[in-house]
């Protein structure tokens, strides 16, 4: 592979925070890579370091001669005064600059250099610069390019970024959490798109099915210093716990030389020999090792929740409406104890108005909500990421509360909160302006659970979070006694999380789904395959619904379908049983290499089977139903 970038030895630091130090890595032609690394480890700034956006302190980078770079940084900006299409043109990247070259050589009498800017704009296909840009906007659904940019959100924001970077068709794409504030349909198209193409791309990102199926290397920073490991983030996870593994037993194998040489440096004389001052010399490279610490324990977000009663929210024939736009068109809905609902939909159908509703921060036009008396809401909103930046992180968690109950007679100190949540004494103390934004995410949603709710709201909580403080959260979120509502474009924490789906479909449509997303997105395209198949078939036109996707075609089953249905039960039940034995073996340590390679197997045509099986009761239940 040719080679596009090496970087040698660079490292950046701010004030006495070193991110890393004297990394080197390189790019090929055509490598995906993944970067990952624990939130305010360094990742956005190594990408704003390599886009040219800031400095560093020490180290070369070179990129190969003519290399053609899109970067998409995590949070665009435009001027409020730009349309949608003069945004795209706002980025100098090259054929933009090349393009005002030629205006400017065009109203310069004479022309200078005309031949050459025309050969250039032909080789860089400039001439269909603004046909692709528009073509690019309408596959991201954004068809009004003169729309000023001060009225977008900020997902339409992202979408005109993301459009600005593709346009150019670049050689090198750098992406920093390109899924940030994008709907599950423009993720899906994105994903498509990338694994399509041929570029060479080097991306931050918190989706882990997006890394997956993009991405087929990985590098981490940790420590300073950095790891590259080739295969995708399931190959990445299994190895870097090998990696942990054998530190910590290096770790360990030095503090055992350590205490020896320890005694011999305390017995020895000051005058020494030629050995002796080799062997002093060796000792105090021994004792780097033996005192490093590396941090590897998982968030822990152990809080109780307060008691929660039998009665939750009942919403009664509520109607919402802007203008034209239905947001709930004669929704109801009981919310039962301990449910755990996640609700997808495109931008625009009204996710987040729904959640202000329920929130008592909007008011719906009609209908009522009965709220039961012992609901505590814990709410984490896009809006509520806000501190005084002048604060000390300590101070923000005090402000609410000194102690906080864990349950079972057990307390912690605001700031042994805190270190459950990786925040090292050293930032507590320091100032909210120097956190990066994961770490502000982190410390947000610190302040939502400390409080103890029993009804957590959790809107867009994935954003800028770092994959390992996701994990733990996933598994909070599981055991929380309590009940949970969660908007997330995040698919792989959504099918952790959540029990069932509340479907936004616009104007109003919206439909209750018994099941994760991965199951959801499965059961829309067999339900799309089916129709095309009665399309072709010609069946009765009555069978085609006002456009609407309904998740139940009123008509009974068969014989044959009923059995077919109660074998199914039967036979996810005995697959379930199979996959909870497997994956407690798996975890028991107690397997020979060969049991472990078989079990290992074993283990994705387990999830494959049972996946087609319940892809298949839950389609004919939709009948039974």
């Amino acid at each position: 592979m040719n080679p596009i970038l090496q970087v040698e030895n660079l490292t950046k630091s701010f004030g006495d925070l070193i991110l890393f130090q004297d990394i080197s890595f390189g790019l090929a032609e055509g490598q995906r890579v993944g970067l990952i690394a624990k939130n305010g480890s360094g990742k956005s700034t190594l990408l704003n370091i390599l886009s040219g956006k800031e400095g560093y302190d020490e180290g070369k980078i070179s990129f190969r001669r003519d290399l053609r770079v899109g970067y998409l940084e995590q949070d665009p900006h435009y001027p409020e005064e730009l349309t949608v299409l003069e945004a795209c043109f706002h980025h100098g990247n090259s054929t933009v600059q090349l393009i005002k070259e030629y205006e400017r050589c065009m109203e310069t009498d004479g022309h200078p250099g005309l031949d050459e800017l025309l050969a250039r704009m032909e080789q860089e296909k400039a001439w269909e610069y603004e046909q692709k840009a528009k073509q690019i906007l309408s596959q991201l659904k954004i068809r009004d390019f003169e729309q000023p940019v001060k009225q977008l959100s900020g997902g339409q924001l992202k979408r005109i970024a993301l459009a600005n970077t593709l346009i150019t068709e670049p050689d090198l794409l750098i992406l920093d959490e390109p899924t940030n504030h994008l709907d599950l349909e423009m993720t899906e198209w994105l994903e498509e798109y990338l694994k399509r193409s041929n570029l060479t791309l080097l991306m931050v990102t918190h989706d882990r099915y997006f890394l997956d199926r993009v991405c087929s290397e990985i590098m981490e920073i940790d420590a300073r210093s950095i790891y590259f490991y080739k295969g995708n983030y399931s190959y990445y996870l299994e190895k870097r716990q090998e990696r942990m593994e054998a530190k910590t037993v290096e770790v360990e194998r030095a503090k055992n030389l350590y205490r020896t040489e320890l005694d011999w440096m305390r017995r020895m004389p000051q005058a020494r020999g030629h050995k002796a001052r080799y062997r002093e010399e060796a000792f105090y490279e021994l004792e780097k090792v033996a005192k490093q610490r590396f941090n590897d324990k998982n968030v822990q977000l152990d809080v109780k929740a307060s008691y929660i009663g039998s009665k939750i929210f009942e919403a009664d024939h509520l109607y919402k409406s802007f203008g034209d736009l239905k947001i709930l068109d004669d929704f109801s809905y009981i919310f039962a104890r301990y449910e755990k609902m996640g609700i997808v939909g495109n931008n625009g159908t009204g996710k987040s108005t729904f959640i202000k509703i329920l929130m008592g921060l909007q008011k719906p036009d009609s209908g009522t909500l009965d709220i039961g008396e012992t609901v505590r809401f814990g709410y984490y909103s896009q809006e509520g990421l806000q501190f005084d930046e002048q604060m000390k992180v300590i101070d923000v968690v005090q402000e609410i509360a000194e102690v906080i109950e864990l349950g079972n007679g057990k307390r912690l100190t605001a700031s042994q909160f805190l270190q459950h949540f990786l925040f090292t004494p050293e930032t507590q103390h320091s100032y909210v302006y120097k956190l990066s934004g994961g770490e502000r995410r982190r410390l947000y949603l610190c302040t939502v659970l400390m409080r103890n709710p029993n009804f957590l709201v959790l809107d867009e909580p994935t954003n800028d979070l770092d994959i390992v403080t996701l994990q733990v959260l996933e598994e909070y979120l599981q055991s929380f006694k309590g009940c949970v509502m969660v908007v997330s474009h995040d698919r792989y924490f959504m099918d952790k999380v959540v029990d069932h789906l509340l479907v936004f479909n616009g104007q109003g449509d919206i439909r209750d789904f018994p099941g994760n997303y991965t199951q959801y997105r499965a059961w829309k395209e067999a339900k799309a395959a089916q129709e095309r198949e009665k399309e072709r078939e010609s069946q009765k036109p009555s069978e085609e619904k006002s456009g609407k996707v309904r998740l139940n075609d009123k008509r009974r089953l068969t014989y044959k379908e009923r059995l077919e249905l109660e074998q199914l039960e039967q036979q996810i039940a005995t697959l379930e049983q199979e996959k909870t034995e497997l994956e407690t073996a798996l975890c028991s340590g107690a397997l020979s290499v060969d049991e472990l390679t078989e079990k290992s197997k074993r283990l994705p045509q387990l999830n494959e089977e049972l996946d087609e099986k319940t892809f298949r009761w839950l389609e004919l239940s939709e009948i039974e139903g």
